[in-house]
This record gives C-alpha cells, structure tokens and sequence, in this order.
C-alpha cells in the first residue's frame, strides 16, 4: 500500500521523516518497500501482510503508528446533513445470500453535480497512482484509501425498480464492467443486481450501465461485506483484479460499515453538492458475536523470554483497541472487530511483542542442538523409498480429495459414506479419499499424456474411513504403489519390499475379490520365528478393472496397484530377526515347464509344490507363462524354478531327481499338472 506522508499526517500529528516512519512501520512488521521523494512531501511503499486487511486504509496504518508513537489517533468528525425523506422510501436492500453478503448498506445522496475534481483530493490520489475520473468517483476511492472500506457509487436513475438484491448469478448472465470488460458470469459467482438484471460484480467491479456520469443527479452508495473466498474465486475467475477485491478478500471491519458508508458520502457531498436522504437501509441478517481473548502475564514472559511491565502490556493493548481488563496475572480482551487475524493467547503476545519492540528480546550466541535418534516409523519409511527408488519408482504427493466418481469405485468394504468438506472452491472434488489409489492412477494419466512412460509412482498418505455417526473417521496411513506394467511386476516389488523390511517373513499371495480390480490377491505375512504374527493381512495387490481404466481413459494399458497398511508394515519391522551364515554348499536349480487348465492360479501350484517339498527346497520362483499353437485349447503352460540346498553337504542330482518327482507327482494329483516335454 503506497502511503502519502502528509494525508498519514491527517490522522496522527507527528514531525517524523518519511524514513522514519518507514523504519517505525518496518520494526512493527510492515516493512516498506521503497520511499518517492515528491515535492514537500513523500510516498511510503508499505508491505501489508494478508491478515491485516485493516491497514490498507490510512486510518489503519495512522493507528499502529499512534500506538508506536505515544500519539493519540484522530479520526474524522463525521456530520451528515440529511433531508427529511427516508432512504428506504427510494430503495430496498433484499440478501439472498447471508453467507456470501453479511452486510448490505444502501444510502441515496440527492442534487450531485458530476464535474472535475478539487485539487487537493485528485493531488493525493494521483500521488498514490489513483486516476482521477470525477468528484464523485473519486470521492469513493479517497474514503475506501482512508478507511480500508471499499464503497461503490451506481447512478440511482439507471437501477430497475429501486431495489438492490444479492444473490448468486444466473445460468448465461452477462455483465459489462465499468472497465469494458464482457464478464460471462456463472451460477457460483455472486452479484448485485437490481429488479431485472446484474448491476455489479459483488466485491470485485460494478457494471457499466449504472455507472456514475456526467448526466447522473442521484447516487445510491454501497457499503457492504462479502465473503472473501467469494471475491477472490470471482475476481480470478473473470481475470478481473480491483482495488476493491483486493480489501474484500482481507476481510473488512463489518462493524465500520455504516460509519464507513457517512463518510464516504461527507466527502461525496463535500466535492460534488446535494444532500443525503434520511437513514440508511441497512441489511444485516446475522450479526456476529463479539470475540474476547485472553493473556497471561506468565505465558507472554514464558515465551519472549523477558518480562514486560504489565501496565506496559495494558497501554499497548489498549492503544490497539483492545480494551483490556487485569484480573491479577490474567488479562482479558474485547477484540476490536477491525482484527479479524487476532483469536487466541498467541495472537495477543504477538501484539505485545511487535509493539514493544522485538529488539529488546534478548538473543543467545550458543545454541545447542538436541539430536533425537530417528524412531522406528522413519525409518521404515526411509528404508521403503530407498527400496521403491531402487526399484525405478518415484514418490509423489498428492491431495486428500476426490471426486465422487473415483469415491465410489475405490470405496472400502462397499462402503457409500464419504467424509466431505463444504468449501466452495472444493464443489467437485470434495470428498475425503478412502484409498489413494485414484490419486495416483490420475498422475499416471497425466505422464501418459504428456509421452512419459513407463510410469512407476509411490505415496505413503493418510485415508480416511467413515464411522459411525458421531465417532471420529478411522484414519490410516498406507502405502500405495502404482505402475502401468504387468501384475507380476508389482507382485514381486511388493514381495522384495517386504522382505527388505522383515528378512525372515515369508509372504504369502492369497486370491481376493477386490472392487476396483479384475484380479486381485491378498498379502499375507507369515513369521517363523513370531507364530501370533502369522497369516496377517497387510494389504492387497491388483491389476486395474476395464472400469477404472475407462474412468481414467486408459487405452491399450495394464495399470497395476498395491496398498498396504503402514502400522502393519511398522510391525513386521518391529519383530526379532533371526539370521544365519550364507551357506557353504551350492544349489541345484530345476526349471519345470507344467501344462495346466486354465484357471489354475499360482496359490494352488504353490500349495502343490509343498505338500511334497523337502526341507532343501529352499526357494520356489514363477518363471512365464505360455500360450500358443502347441498348447492344447483351454490350457497354458507356466513355467517355474525350483532352487534345492543342503546346509550340510552337496546336493547330489540322483536326490534332486527323487524330490522333483515327489513334487510333479504332487502336482498331477492336487491339480492334474503334466511335465511339458516340446
């Protein structure tokens, strides 16, 4: 905000350079950002955070450097001259909409004359980088400077029917702002508009037909307060920033509105004649409650590390408007309606601490440091991503929500409930996930579609399960791995990973119905050495059903996804691992090349195999499988490996010749297996 050092002077009476009240602002947390010398006078570039919308008015900034100075603030005196004849009788103020307007004030100034504007008002404005445009234009840009308030004037002959309604736009309404740009308008942005059609973008820019000209006599004023989520997505929207929209979406005092709305209307009447009409109409459906907060003498001392005289903390405070009241160590405060950033202990300490002087919080040259040894949940988590990155996967992060076509397929235990947030920029996508495999499936799409391929991605991310009505949602953090290559790919990281995490865990792939998969397996973890550890679940694999491949438009593509449970995986880590020394003997490795109908799956080959499996049989590994011409129809073949170690002695091919006969034997009577010999 650019800040004329001699108007600054109308509010606070201080002999200070611009330097200096530059550095006084700067050391109160606006820092400026440069300084143009004029004429006998200067502009302050002053940085305003976002919280603190009501310092960008000069009654805002005059008030913190007041409280800086000893200074008492002056503020304008305010006297209205009105005629005898209502407000209301020349309009009507109706709100459809509370939650985006929670405070609409309409008051009529009568006899204007429309022409150039008085020097010392255009002289400020232009200062500040303000076109002039009439007296009575710029009379709402000179009180919008000073209060932070924005006000806008519509020419009161041109608005239908005396009424000003808010409400939400209609399906094909246009507006042409007062800039001429053509604003298609859509069913979520709010206006104002009059008996027939849209006068103004509510908070962002009034429309071009009802705007202030040289023919107009009688102005209707708006002084009101709308949501500032409602301004920005708006005035984004539309690509169409105002000073106005910039205030909005910083919150206005709602309080300072009609006392905003006099003032305004003093200076219109001062620049440009006429009278304004008696009252205001002022719609204000809920007003809301005041806000106290308190602070403890204690806790200011225990967090600044020094000790600020409490009558000290009570002139601060009350300089700020906070109108403080001591009960011993305890201070209690109204918080003025002008801060909407202060609601709590910290927010007041802050107060304190900024205006009596962060340079007197002392500072210490030794700082010791307290290395905290990594717990087992880091760990697990690093040891996961060093594994997955080895694998060729890339970690990613994404967002919580989904929309509810991704919520219903991926839904847990045919569940319907989702947990939504009611936030207007969140009007599709606004349901909390139950699995983040959407999630990811989605950014799999976006790779695809910009040529990069092939495409493997992991995120470790919290979901969240509904429970019953009034309990909190079950909240679990998984890890989910997705890639779009064949399910034995997946199958086997997820087998190495958790044997990378656990090294003496067997697992175990178990067949599942899955709803968002056309085949799917369960992960079981088996623990030799931990038998209550046994058959736990930790997740499922699957490889992607044509439904979800054709809700994310995937062609000619096999999309694979795994999730499992992180506790779970915490736990398996957590157990006792026994190891042994590598063994000194070598392996006799068998390849077995099987024919098999076709809906033999690998759980039933495995449980074949060691039904017969002697104690050597160290490791059973899928190898392929084959279809084709020389392969009977209704039949595959699969290939396998069978890996036989002695940890006494070398194995001899006459022994391993008798276990894989027990073993194809095994697998001739539990699945009718025959050896493939071409």
């Amino acid at each position: 905000m650019k800040v004329l050092l001699s108007w600054l002077k109308d509010y606070v009476d201080i002999e200070l350079s611009a330097q200096e009240v530059a550095e006084i602002l700067s050391d109160r947390g606006f820092p400026y950002e440069g300084i143009e010398q004029l004429d006998n006078d200067a502009v302050i570039d002053v940085e305003v955070t976002s919280n603190r919308g009501d310092c960008l008015g000069y009654i805002g900034v005059a008030r913190e450097l007041a409280t800086a100075t000893g200074k008492e603030l002056k503020l304008p005196k305010v006297e209205l001259t009105e005629s005898s004849k209502p407000a209301s009788e020349f309009a009507s103020v109706e709100i459809r909409e509370p939650q985006l307007c929670q405070r609409y004030t309409a008051r009529i100034i009568e006899g204007v004359k429309v022409g150039p504007t008085p020097d010392w008002m255009r002289n400020r404005l232009e200062a500040i980088g303000m076109r002039s445009v009439n007296n009575v234009v710029d009379a709402t840009n000179y009180a919008m400077m000073e209060t932070g308030q924005p006000p806008h004037a519509f020419d009161y002959a041109r608005l239908m029917g005396g009424k000003i309604i808010v409400r939400k736009a209609e399906a094909g309404e246009q507006i042409i702002s007062i800039d001429g740009s053509k604003c298609e308008l859509t069913t979520d942005m709010l206006v104002i508009a009059d008996a027939t059609y849209p006068v103004a973008v509510a908070g962002v820019m009034g429309g071009l037909d009802t705007e202030v000209s040289d023919a107009t006599t009688t102005v209707l004023l708006e002084d009101a307060f709308f949501s500032p989520v409602s301004v920005r997505t708006t005035s984004r929207n539309l690509s169409l920033p105002s000073e106005a929209a910039f205030r909005f979406c910083r919150i206005v005092d709602i309080e300072n509105i009609d006392w905003a709305s006099k003032r305004t209307a003093q200076l219109m009447i001062q620049v440009s004649g006429g009278k304004a009409a008696k009252g205001v109409v002022d719609a204000y459906p809920v007003k809301p409650k005041p806000k106290q907060a308190t602070l403890r003498l204690s806790r200011l001392k225990k967090l600044l590390g020094i000790e600020v005289p409490s009558n000290k903390v009570i002139q601060i405070l009350t300089r700020l408007g906070f109108r403080p009241k001591q009960n011993g160590e305890q201070i209690t405060c109204s918080v003025p309606t002008w801060r909407s950033d202060v609601y709590r202990e910290a927010d007041l300490i802050e107060e304190v601490a900024r205006v009596y002087g962060y340079d007197k919080i002392p500072t210490e040259n030794a700082i010791t440091i307290e290395v905290s040894p990594t717990d087992t949940r880091k760990k697990t988590i690093d040891a996961i991503g060093t594994y997955l990155a080895g694998c060729g996967f890339y970690e990613t992060v994404t967002i919580s929500f989904i929309d509810s076509r991704d919520a219903e397929l991926f839904a847990q235990n045919d569940g319907k409930r989702h947990l939504s947030v009611k936030d207007v920029t969140r009007t599709g996508t606004n349901l909390l996930r139950q699995s983040v495999l959407p999630s990811l499936f989605g950014v799999i799409k976006t790779n695809h579609n910009v040529g990069n391929t092939p495409c493997r991605i992991f995120e470790i991310a919290d979901t969240y399960i509904p429970a019953e009505t009034g309990k909190l949602p079950v909240e679990k953090t998984r890890l989910t791995i997705t890639c779009d290559s064949d399910f034995r790919d997946i199958k086997g990281v997820v087998d190495g990973l958790l044997k990378s995490i656990a090294s003496d865990v067997a697992v175990k792939f178990e067949p599942a119905e899955i709803n968002w998969a056309q085949a799917g397996v369960k992960i079981i973890a088996v623990r030799p050495s931990s038998p209550q550890a046994n058959n736990k679940q930790l997740g499922v694999v699957g490889m992607a059903s044509q439904q979800v491949l054709d809700r994310f438009d995937f062609k000619n593509t096999t999309i694979c996804g795994a999730e499992l449970d992180l506790q779970e995986l915490l736990a398996l880590r957590a157990g006792v691992v026994k190891v042994k020394p590598l063994s000194k003997f070598p392996a006799i490795k068998r390849d077995l090349s099987l024919i098999l109908n076709e809906d033999v799956v690998w759980a039933e080959i495995e449980s074949a195999v060691n039904k017969k499996a002697p104690a050597e049989l160290e490791e059973l590994q899928f190898v392929d499988i084959f279809r084709g011409k020389s392969i009977p129809q209704g039949k595959k073949s699969v290939t396998l490996s069978l890996w036989f170690r002695d940890a006494d002695g070398t194995l001899t091919h006459e022994t391993v010749d008798r276990f894989q006969t027990e073993i194809l034997k095994s697998l001739t009577e539990s699945i009718g297996a025959e050896l493939r010999t071409a």
